[in-house]
């Protein structure tokens, strides 16, 4: 009989070296239905990457949706373990708009989820398994890190808010320090505040590198004690060599209705776009009902399948 190996598909293949490394770590498997109610994501639209949604009505007159995303889900469905500390994974298949062809299409998505009492031991071990989920995939990888708790406490020092902070995360994003400079000038932001968005532009590169430079961001209590968590987790990572492999950029957004602390996205070799993205999302804990935190990502096939031919 010829090797399991040689039977299965490229993209098997990935997908069950990962959930093998995410059930080593205590991950269980999360399995859904294709449907879920459409107002799960009616009511958080903008936490989705694709705001096209397949719905169709039920026999019993419910409007359903076929699903454009599993970490909804997952938060919707789970519930709190024993101690404190929920872990799933899953492949699932999602329901998108190609960016391609602009038609829905099915998109394979492999992940996890760590959700509950989530402590530094926690974030430094999604963020262990974000790295060697790439390195399953291509030893030639990054793992993009960004704290939003640090980006929001420097726009809430500076007074922003509404389109102003839009406009700065906008700036941020693009890295454009010129355009940061001007933004401030015409603000009046004062000096050492404005300092601080061109720091979030040039605070940049391996944790080694980075971590001795966060504390110029330590402008009050509560960008002390974000800057702190943040130097300990990428320790953390550092001293279990991971560092080479990680990059700090604050232009690294994300949603900040809904995430909050640690944002990811990964990168592999001869692929220009993240195939990876994840971060904390206690937001939308909050927002569902659940006074817990929670971090997880997922590794998205279609970009492997254009590229690698998975």
């Amino acid at each position: 009989m010829d090797n399991i190996s040689n039977i299965l598909t490229a993209e098997e293949r990935a997908a069950f070296a990962l959930r093998a490394l995410y059930s080593e770590y205590g991950y269980t498997r999360y399995r859904m239905s294709k449907f879920e109610e459409y107002d799960l994501y009616a009511n958080n639209k903008d936490f989705l990457i694709s705001k096209n949604i397949i719905t169709f009505t039920d026999t019993d007159g419910r409007l359903l949706a076929l699903k454009p995303d599993v970490t909804l889900s997952i938060v919707k469905n789970s519930r709190p373990s024993a101690d404190g500390i929920t872990k799933m994974q899953y492949n699932e298949s999602v329901y998108r708009v190609s960016d391609n062809t602009q038609g829905f299409v099915e998109l394979m998505q492999v992940g996890l989820e760590c959700l509950g009492a989530i402590t530094d031991k926690e974030i430094a071990e999604v963020l262990r398994l974000a790295s060697m989920s790439l390195d399953t995939i291509n030893e030639r990888n990054l793992l993009e890190l960004s704290d939003l708790d640090i980006i929001n406490g420097v726009i809430d020092a500076a007074g922003l808010g509404g389109e102003d902070a839009k406009q700065l995360l906008s700036i941020l994003e693009r890295k454009d320090i010129g355009d940061a400079e001007i933004f401030c000038r015409e603000r009046r932001i004062e000096p050492q505040t404005a300092s601080l968005f061109s720091s979030l532009l040039t605070v940049y590169g391996k944790p080694c590198d980075v971590i001795p430079r966060l504390g110029i961001f330590k402008i009050n209590n509560r960008l002390t004690e974000a800057v702190d968590r943040f130097c300990r987790i990428l320790a953390t990572l550092n001293a279990e060599g991971r560092g080479d492999k990680i990059c700090i950029d604050f232009s690294l957004v994300g949603n900040l209705k809904y995430y909050n602390g640690i944002a990811m996205r990964g990168f592999i070799d001869g692929i220009p776009k993240s195939i990876l993205s994840g971060g904390q999302y206690d937001k939308l804990m909050k927002k569902m009902g659940r006074d817990e935190g929670a971090i997880g990502f997922a590794v998205y096939f279609d970009e492997l399948e254009k590229n690698y031919g998975i």
